[in-house]
């Protein structure tokens, strides 16, 4: 499990000051095993009676997806983007278009394919990213 002194370590190590919206953030994002809006984090804080204003929680959240610290999702017609500790465990998102649902889908079935990419176009793959849209089982009635 995850602690403040594991946040703060890993936020030196990324040249952050240790700061207590920096913390609070990590610690709900940690709490949850999906992705969370900025909005979702804020009203999270404020149930904890953490006084911070939404416009500093999407700051807090950017500075964090920047240092590789947090993933970021983007959600389909949406302007919104949902957050997630960055970890190495590898898994993609199902994103709900009709209700924003969002649920991990662990495992790659992408790996053959960054492989053949790598010999066919003698590209390095570093990375990639995988979100299918659709509508869950609440929204397509079965």
């Amino acid at each position: 499990m995850k602690s403040k002194n594991y946040f703060k370590e890993m936020l030196k190590g990324a040249e952050l000051k240790s700061t207590k919206h920096r913390i609070t953030i990590l610690e709900i994002l940690k709490e949850n095993k999906l992705p969370l809006s900025a909005e979702d984090i804020y009203i999270k804080l404020k149930q904890n009676d953490i006084s911070i204003s939404l416009s500093t929680v999407y700051r807090v959240l950017e500075t964090l997806h920047k240092k590789d610290i947090v993933a970021k999702v983007n959600i389909p017609d949406d302007s919104k983007a949902a957050y997630e500790l960055y970890n190495n465990e590898h898994h993609h998102h199902l994103l709900c278009v009709k209700c924003r649902k969002i649920l991990a889908v662990e495992g790659c079935p992408l790996e053959e394919y960054e492989k053949f990419l790598e010999n066919r176009f003698g590209f390095t793959v570093k990375g990639h990213n995988l979100e299918v849209y659709g509508y869950c089982n609440s929204c397509t009635g079965y």
